[in-house]
């Protein structure tokens, strides 16, 4: 998915702008980079962090670096940030989202021969270096922004980077966030909130969908209005977000305590101690636990200093022996005890299934399962928060596909919990799986913990609404 972070200061911004940029490095993705305007012009570094810390490969750049404005971003696969030259000026640009229909917008540039463009390693298209051609259309930042929010399909929020101070724009339908805050010299926009107690910001305002928003040292200034519809990820509270962020001000931490809560009011079964596969589903299991009155106990234990997320990888078996190796087991937590887990989704479910597996090795007597949203069945059209390369690689798809004997058809019954069609889906995955049990968490009841108005929130990959 990937994640920005900009600062405009009275005094050097470098400091707070490696850290919070860093604090974006739950993402979990690919390239980082940073770019500083000074008044020789901006200083920029992009580094792969495919297999090592943010941290560690910029920590020698920034004392190269200095200057009261700066950009930064966590990015999926593409190189970030560009430096553009442009009737509007020199300016470096930032993006994340998704954009679906990039090549017919290269295509309409080529029709009109009024464009050019690098190719990235295997002839893929860089979508930062594509806005910045929808941008430098206008003859304003502004109107320039506006457009290329209206002309893409999927989602694209950015940073900019001008002589100026730094525009940010959230995604049209606001599926990622924006947030923007500021301490005495100091304004920063940012998409995860948890980069600010620790560098002394404090929230100022949380961009609506559309809207743009301009900073520099001396404040804040909108420039255009946010649209009417929100169409927020529901997985970043579910899974994405980091636990101390707040998203349209809840915060996600205590969004997964009541998720756990839900899952503890429709629990029916004897089980003798709840827990989390780590990290992310500690959180539903605390709350769980705490709801259910059942001791909490960590029988996976995970190994964090050198191995990466387990999603990252492209190629599966390195993902499972990503997942293998970093999570390590506890005999005299698990041999004879009947375990429930929480978990924050059951997506491929391969790693899952060795962990499971690893569970009984070691003795377990039941090991029931309850993530903390329905099956995935949808593959996400606005964001890449995944690396499936099929729909057919999610674990309650594929279990629906072998039910109905065609890989397309999503008959609307395996969205409804009470439906016979849904059931049967679960028991699939529950028998791959070799589980005692498995009980997805409820859209509504994830809706309810969130706390947004469904209409607000992006559903797709549960129920297919768009």
């Amino acid at each position: 998915m990937g994640g920005f972070f900009g600062v405009a200061s009275t005094e050097d911004c470098v400091q707070d702008l490696f850290f919070g940029t860093d604090y974006h490095s739950h993402f979990g993705t690919m390239r980082g980079g940073l770019a500083v305007k000074n008044s020789g012009g901006i200083i920029r570094f992009i580094k792969d962090i495919t297999n090592s810390q943010f941290r560690s490969k910029f920590e020698d750049d920034i004392k190269k670096m200095y200057g009261y404005r700066g950009i930064g971003v966590i990015s999926d696969y593409d190189d970030q940030p560009l430096i553009i030259r442009s009737h509007l000026g020199a300016y470096s640009i930032v993006t994340v989202g998704r954009i679906n229909n990039l090549g017919s917008l290269v295509e309409e540039a080529f029709e009109r021969r009024s464009a050019h463009f690098s190719e990235m390693s295997g002839g893929d298209l860089n979508p930062t270096e594509v806005t910045a051609m929808l941008i430098n259309k206008e003859s304003t930042f502004t109107d320039g922004i506006a457009r290329a929010q209206e002309a893409i399909d999927g989602s694209c929020s950015m940073l900019l980077l001008t002589d100026e101070g730094i525009y940010a724009a959230r995604d049209r339908l606001g599926r990622t966030p924006v947030v923007i805050g500021k301490k005495p010299g100091a304004w920063v926009a940012t998409m995860e909130t948890c980069a600010f107690p620790n560098l002394g910001y404090e929230t100022e305002h949380f961009l609506g969908p559309g809207e743009i928003t301009f900073i520099n040292e001396e404040g804040m200034e909108q420039k255009k209005a946010p649209g009417d519809r929100l169409q927020i990820c529901s997985f970043l509270w579910v899974y994405y977000g980091y636990p101390a962020s707040h998203y349209e001000k809840i915060n996600v931490e205590a969004t997964r305590y009541r998720c756990g809560v839900a899952l503890a009011n429709k629990e029916n079964r004897e089980i003798d101690v709840v827990a989390g596969i780590p990290d992310s589903g500690t959180s539903y299991a605390i709350g769980f636990a705490n709801q259910a009155g059942i001791p909490y106990c960590r029988p996976f234990v995970k190994y964090t200093p050198t191995w990466p997320r387990s999603f990252m990888p492209q190629d599966q078996t390195v993902r499972d022996l990503v997942a293998k190796m970093k999570l390590i087991p506890i005999r005299e937590l698990i041999e004879d005890r009947r375990l429930l887990f929480c978990e924050d989704s059951i997506v491929r479910g391969t790693q899952l299934q060795d962990n499971i597996q690893r569970l009984y090795d070691y003795g377990a007597k039941e090991v029931h399962m309850r993530p903390a949203c329905p099956p995935l069945i949808h593959g996400c059209k606005f964001l890449n928060f995944s690396r499936s390369r099929s729909e057919l690689d999610l674990a309650g798809r594929r279990a629906l596909s072998e039910l109905e004997g065609d890989e397309t058809k999503v008959p609307p019954e395996y969205s409804d919990a009470s439906s016979d069609k849904f059931k049967a889906m679960v028991d699939r995955v529950s028998d791959r799986l070799r589980l005692t049990s498995l009980r997805y968490q409820e859209l509504g009841d994830m809706v309810n913990a969130i706390g947004l108005p469904k209409e607000k929130l992006c559903t797709y990959c549960w129920d297919g609404v768009e």
